[in-house]
Parts: structure tokens; sequence; C-alpha cells
């Protein structure tokens, strides 16, 4: 199992549920249960992948392992996602001010 293949996988199941691509496809096509979930896409997806090249018994355990590892990477990559989205929100209100325009439209103003 090549570990950029692995990464790969990390970071589109994650990405994914990240940005709301896999809530769209569950209101279209109804609930996906291990999918909208990081580490748990993570894990079926990199167990799926290791196992589909395995010639004997033996490849079983590091495929297990390499799984595992991969959905504990996936929340680290979860939360890295999470607070760049906050530095950026963050900026982009610095950056692009919204004036308030709530009271132009009352009475008397």
């Amino acid at each position: 199992m090549d570990w950029t293949d692995v990464a790969c996988i990390v970071f589109t199941c994650v990405t994914m549920n990240h940005l709301g691509l896999i809530g769209k496809l569950e209101e279209i096509w109804g609930e996906f249960p291990i999918l909208n979930c990081p580490k748990c896409s993570t894990f079926w997806c990199t167990l799926c992948y290791g196992l589909w090249g395995i010639k004997s018994f033996y490849g079983v355990l590091p495929t297990l392992a390499a799984s595992f590892l991969a959905s504990y990477m996936a929340i680290w990559l979860e939360l890295l996602e999470g607070y760049i989205d906050t530095l950026y929100a963050k900026l982009y209100d610095k950056i692009y001010p919204t004036a308030d325009t709530a009271d132009d439209d009352a009475p008397g103003a």
C-alpha cells in the first residue's frame, strides 16, 4: 500500500465532509451513515483500498493498522481545516468589512 495513496484518501474523505459534499449527496440519495463521518469514511476507504491488492492473509494486519492510523489522522486534518476556516473568516471580515444597513429602512431614519 502506497502512503501517498493513503494520504490522498484521507484528504479526500475529510475535505468532502468539510465542504459539505456528502451532505448534498445525502439530500439527493438519502443517508450515508459511513460516509458522513470523516473518521469512518477514511477508515473504510483505506481498508477497502488496502485489501484490494492483498494476495495473502499476512497483509491484512498491516492494512488494518494503516486504516486505523489514517482514521486517526483524519481527526487532526478535520481540526486543521476547521481552524483554517476560522482564520479565513476573520481575515475576510478584515479585508471586506460589511456595512450595517439594517437600520436604513427603519421609520424615522
